[in-house]
């Protein structure tokens, strides 16, 4: 079922632009901006008090199904779970979904390295996959390797083993085949996720899914249809997604391409895959995690001919030969800030001295004129963006350290990264004005509060295609 014809909307005393006014919404869009609105008598009437009423935020990287699966799964990483006797007692009373505990957001400084025999001293009665923080890897215990045929022949590439040839309960980047051996459950219930973004203020997402096809998406889009996902949504992707018929409210981006360091491909065949999609009139958006990633991916784009629908999905150690690089392929890049905070404590310990000074950089994209927007990699990293525009800004990570403190954004420059639009990440600020499509987000105070005090709480509304998405209990 199609959701209903929006009901009109009428803000009252908004701040928009700087100045107080009124703001009707009709049919979806922006209907008229002034300083004293007459009222039809058809509208909804939020009272706004001065809250600044923004464009409504885009996350332009995360996955959905992927978030919604980890907000019915058990935290198995910092900062809910920090040793091995509290990951033991979390697995020990987690309830199965499906017939298997789901854990998500494993890091090895909790209790190391995980494989089918530690983690069935942890649980042994039922099967277990627990998901590495980096999405990278699952791995599961002896009834879960069982129960996916791990002892047999002929498996692909990924599932690793031992000197002796015996599966370890280690998959890596087998998110496919291992869903087409898991229970038949159906994908998830996206209608929490579309809560959980309007909550906070989001109103468009772009999927970041390197194996999006046409059959995968699916039930996206008719989450979508139905308003179970009220936010607008951008698809990235296989290059078969250029042959999807998509409804309003949805777009096909560009071609996704996983650059992994230990298999990267020779340079000569990325080329000939970001030709590909610029054949088919799409951008790429490549991964490129690591340093040895993003030489690749540039010198492949360099190779290949830039596009300005071309983007970096991370780039999260770029020093300043790669930005002045990027600057000159004329390229998009999409960063996760959020990872500053929480992350920042490992990457303060594991990473390369000599790379911890590039580390989601911020400042020097924006110095260099290179067009940045951020993304939440959720459930890889927290949904919330009022975190990561404080983390932007302060550089601090959990437990107050600085990470790059060089690399810190002023509050306005740290919102613009959720603002613009989805199909130009990084591009100017969307505005509202007249006969936009109504895609808003109410603070509960102006911007020159809020901008000192990023946080979620401050989202009074949020608004969707012209439909009241959420509004805080107490706006």
């Amino acid at each position: 079922m199609a959701p209903p014809e929006p009901r009109p909307l009428l803000f009252r005393n908004c701040e928009l632009g700087g100045r107080r006014c009124d703001v009707s919404v009709r049919r979806g869009r922006i209907a008229a901006i002034g300083d004293t609105l007459m009222a039809r008598g058809d509208e909804q009437v939020l009272e706004a008090r001065g809250g600044a009423l923004l464009p409504g935020l885009h996350d332009h990287h995360l996955h959905l199904f992927g978030l919604a699966s980890a907000l019915s799964s058990v935290a198995c990483g910092p900062p809910e779970v920090e040793d091995e006797q509290a990951l033991a007692e979390r697995l020990r009373g987690a309830t199965p979904r499906s017939g298997w505990v789901r854990g998500v957001g494993y890091h090895e400084s909790v209790a190391g390295h995980l494989d089918r025999r530690r983690l069935s001293g942890f649980r042994s009665d039922l099967p277990v996959r627990v998901q590495h923080r980096t999405g990278a890897l699952w791995m599961v215990n002896d009834l879960g390797a069982k129960a996916l045929g791990l002892d047999a022949p002929d498996l692909p590439e990924g599932v690793e083993r031992d000197a002796a040839g015996r599966a370890t309960g280690r998959l890596f980047r087998l998110d496919g085949w291992l869903r087409e051996r898991l229970p038949g459950s159906g994908p998830p219930d996206l209608a929490e996720v579309g809560r959980l973004l309007a909550r906070h203020g989001v109103t468009g997402v772009t999927d970041a899914g390197a194996d999006n096809t046409p059959r995968s998406v699916g039930r996206l889009l008719e989450a979508r249809k139905t308003g179970d996902l009220p936010q607008r949504l951008q698809l990235l992707g296989s290059s078969e997604l250029g042959r999807l018929d998509v409804p309003a409210g949805v777009q096909v981006g560009a071609v996704k391409i996983l650059l992994d360091e230990p298999r990267l491909p020779q340079p000569e065949r990325l080329a000939d895959r970001i030709r590909e999609a610029h054949a088919a009139g799409r951008g790429v958006a490549i991964h490129a995690v690591t340093r040895a990633e993003l030489v690749l991916a540039l010198a492949a784009l360099e190779e290949a001919g830039a596009e300005p629908a071309d983007r970096v999905e991370h780039a999260s150690v770029a020093p300043p030969d790669c930005v002045a690089w990027i600057r000159r392929l004329g390229v998009r890049v999409v960063s996760q800030p959020i990872f500053v905070r929480e992350r920042g404590e490992t990457y303060l310990t594991e990473v390369e001295e000599r790379d911890r000074p590039w580390l989601y950089p911020g400042r020097a994209w924006l110095d260099a004129g290179v067009p940045l927007a951020a993304g939440s990699d959720a459930p890889y990293g927290s949904p919330d963006p009022w975190l990561a525009m404080a983390a932007a800004v302060g550089r601090e990570t959990r437990c107050g350290a600085r990470l790059a403190p060089g690399e810190a954004l002023l509050p306005d420059e740290a919102l613009a990264l959720f603002l613009g639009p989805l199909e130009a990440p990084g591009a100017p600020p969307r505005v509202v004005e007249p006969g936009v499509h109504a895609d808003l987000c109410l603070l509960d105070a102006a911007w020159s509060e809020v901008r000192s005090d990023l946080r979620a709480e401050h989202v009074a509304a949020t608004v969707c295609g012209g439909h009241l998405a959420w509004q805080a209990p107490h706006a």
